[in-house]
């Protein structure tokens, strides 16, 4: 790209070169009333010409710089972003450990009610002898109480146990 900018530029140069020697007649230029300059015509062009190319590159530069000032704000935001994703992503796997731990000690509980039920369900079945010639089945559970709530319950399946033993002996002294 540099070989070309230096091209364009010397093809400038020339051309203002052969301008200035076609323009030799003096002109006056009128900046503000009162303040005249004399000088040859070319030479007026050529310096309204590099004023131009001064203002020119001072807005370039401008832009410039208002494109960097942007460019950091960008990156800051980025970065902010960034961080504020690794937060996210640490807070997720935080999450996930939570509920892996929550489905584990779900998985215990399972456990634990399965085996309080199949403890609390055992039954003993068996028959009591009856001068006649038909069994009688007397149900007798058997509880280990866990808390205070299955020790009430354990009692009352028990009172109840007994009334049916109870019955069961009614019965069969009135047999005999």
């Amino acid at each position: 790209m540099r070989p070309l900018n230096f091209v364009l530029i010397f093809i400038v140069c020339i051309g203002l070169v052969l301008f200035s020697l076609q323009n030799t007649e003096l002109a006056t230029i009128q900046v503000i009333e009162g303040v005249e300059f004399e000088a040859p015509l070319a030479i007026e062009l050529i310096a309204a010409t590099g004023i131009g190319a001064l203002l020119a590159w001072l807005f370039s530069l401008l832009s410039q710089l208002q494109r960097m000032l942007t460019a950091r704000q960008n990156i800051r935001q980025l970065r902010q972003q960034e961080q504020r994703i690794q937060e996210l992503e640490k807070d997720l796997k935080q999450i996930h450990q939570q509920g892996q731990r929550i489905q584990d000690l779900e998985g215990d509980v399972e456990k634990i009610h399965t085996e309080e039920n199949t403890n609390n369900s055992k039954t003993v079945v068996s028959t009591v002898d009856s001068p006649k010639t038909e069994d009688q089945p007397v149900v007798e559970s058997e509880t280990v109480p866990k808390n205070l709530a299955e020790t009430s319950q354990t009692e009352t399946i028990s009172e109840d146990t007994k009334e049916v033993n109870t019955e069961a002996e009614t019965v069969n002294t009135e047999a005999k």
